[in-house]
């Protein structure tokens, strides 16, 4: 079988997507052709479509944008599908979370523990099935989670979590080691799924946004534009050019206080607390400045579906002294020989690791990967895939790329509020493109400060939201994290998980 056969060239569905249905048994061939065609895994996900069950695998390229849907309809009786892990490690994890939550199974799966079921959860308890109802009592579990068990001479375990200080989200991190060389790490996370993608079921599309804005909550601006852009893909609305660019500025608004704290973060945990002072004053000015624009520190409310409202452009001369003050903080950063040595070379993440994995965003640019929505999947005019210094795969690249990129999001700032003119880009209203189906579906595709996040939506035909999938970058980071802990120390691990820096909240759902 080639890939989507003359007779099933995939149906046009959207902003450079076509869709093909196809059977259970046809799918490795058609997911393997994808694959090798360049197409990288960016959603699979469950639907209960009442009387059927029926999976839906999105797949992505760049240059030019493509998207490419298989949906598999499946017994909703014995609902199983080929597993696609032995091609795709991100698949194997989407497979994995489609199982628990809708019982979905994948056949030949090499993995078959549970990833997001929590420990509690009746047996059989599926809770995306429209009849799961309201969670059940406490029932039969599922036993112990089987963490790995690492034995030797010397060999112990650290259990880490998954109650931590501070206001940290649950996470347990079980560390196999001898003396302080970590030999293997688990993450175990899934501890508070809130069931947020349920939570959009019935509502209008613009009453999902507030949802959207708070899937993770230092992410507002980047899931409430990937949300919108799907709606908007879903109901053929064209956003002028002007409510883009506005939109783009604050994207990167939010890049910016984000990779700031995180500077800051990253070298108080190697005890250079001055540096991270700054950087936190530099963040309470960005905040500010968040403020001004929008009314809202973290820039909520700002988007919506069609559009964009601010108060007022970020104010450019503000802005360039903030970049130069941050430069600061980076030189003295990276003139300090402490510094400087507790990062490089730590936790190193291979290229060919990064590719395997499919990690995104600055973890992926910061092993060589050039991996960017702004251009792989441009809205505006595409701007140029961006190249880094450093791209080692270590602490101290994946320290650099946050720095380059505070300059880059300055320098497109700039661009795009000359650009615009003193123009606030509100006041264009939304063109209606084609005619609606009964039955509409959108994809946004959004590179957010941690990378690439995904929305797929679908409308009913009255209009309410009937399903709504979400992919933080952070569920396709969070495996490659123990990946680069191996063989480091367990006094690095502080270090090492700022470095990735990884949403508990975008990754359950």
């Amino acid at each position: 079988m080639t890939l989507l056969e003359p007779h099933r060239v995939g149906e046009p569905v959207g902003h450079c997507r076509t869709a093909v249905t196809v059977a259970p048994d046809e799918l490795p061939a058609h997911a393997d052709a994808l694959l090798g065609a360049g197409f990288r895994v960016a959603s699979i996900a469950g639907h209960d479509d009442g009387e059927a069950l029926r999976a839906v695998y999105l797949f992505t390229a760049a240059a030019p944008d493509r998207r490419v849907e298989l949906h598999v309809p499946l017994d909703p009786v014995r609902p199983r599908v080929p597993s696609l892990a032995g091609i795709s490690f991100p698949a194997g994890r989407f497979e994995r979370e489609m199982r628990d939550l809708f019982g979905i199974v994948p056949d030949g799966h090499p993995l078959s523990r549970r990833l997001v079921r929590h420990f509690h959860w009746p047996k059989g308890w599926y809770p995306m099935l429209d009849d799961a109802g309201d969670p059940p009592a406490f029932g039969d579990t599922d036993g112990p989670y089987p963490f790995r068990s690492v034995e030797g001479p010397g060999v112990y375990e650290i259990p880490v979590g998954p109650v931590h200080a501070g206001m940290i989200e649950p996470g347990h991190f079980r560390f196999s080691v001898v003396g302080e060389t970590i030999l293997n790490l688990k993450a175990r996370l899934w501890f508070v799924h809130r069931g947020i993608e349920k939570l959009f079921q019935g509502r209008p599309a613009a009453g999902g946004l507030e949802l959207a804005e708070r899937v993770s909550g230092d992410t507002s601006v980047g899931h409430a534009l990937a949300f919108c852009q799907a709606v908007e893909d879903a109901q053929g609305l064209i956003v002028g050019e002007d409510a883009q660019r506005v939109r783009a500025v604050l994207l990167e608004l939010e890049r910016l206080y984000n990779h700031v704290t995180d500077l800051g973060a990253l070298c108080n945990d190697v005890g250079h607390g001055i540096l991270n002072a700054h950087a936190q004053r530099i963040r309470e000015q960005l905040l500010r400045l968040n403020d001004h624009v929008t009314g809202h520190r973290l820039l909520r409310g700002a988007i919506h579906p069609g559009g964009a409202t601010i108060h007022q452009l970020p104010d450019l001369a503000r802005l360039r002294a903030i970049a130069a003050d941050v430069a600061e903080v980076v030189a003295l950063a990276l003139g300090h020989s402490v510094v400087r040595d507790r990062f490089t070379g730590t936790a190193v993440l291979t290229r060919q690791q990064a590719l395997d994995l499919g990690v995104l965003g600055y973890v992926a640019r910061a092993s060589g990967l050039i991996t960017d929505a702004r251009h792989d999947h441009p809205v505006l005019v595409s701007q140029a895939a961006r190249t880094h210094a450093h791209t080692a795969g270590d602490v101290l690249a994946r320290f650099v790329v946050r720095a380059e990129e505070i300059t880059a999001s300055v320098e497109i700032i700039t661009a795009l509020v000359e650009r615009l003119d003193g123009r606030l880009g509100a006041t264009e209203a939304p063109a209606a493109c084609g005619t609606p189906a009964a039955h509409r579906s959108g994809v946004g595709v959004v590179e957010g400060w941690r990378g690439t996040i995904v929305h797929r939506v679908e409308l009913a035909p009255d209009g309410l939201l009937s399903r709504v999938k979400i992919v933080d970058p952070s569920f396709f980071n969070w495996p490659a994290l123990p990946v680069a802990l191996a063989d480091t120390i367990v006094p690095d691990f502080p270090l090492v998980n700022k470095s990735f820096n990884l949403s508990y909240a975008g990754n359950d759902l």
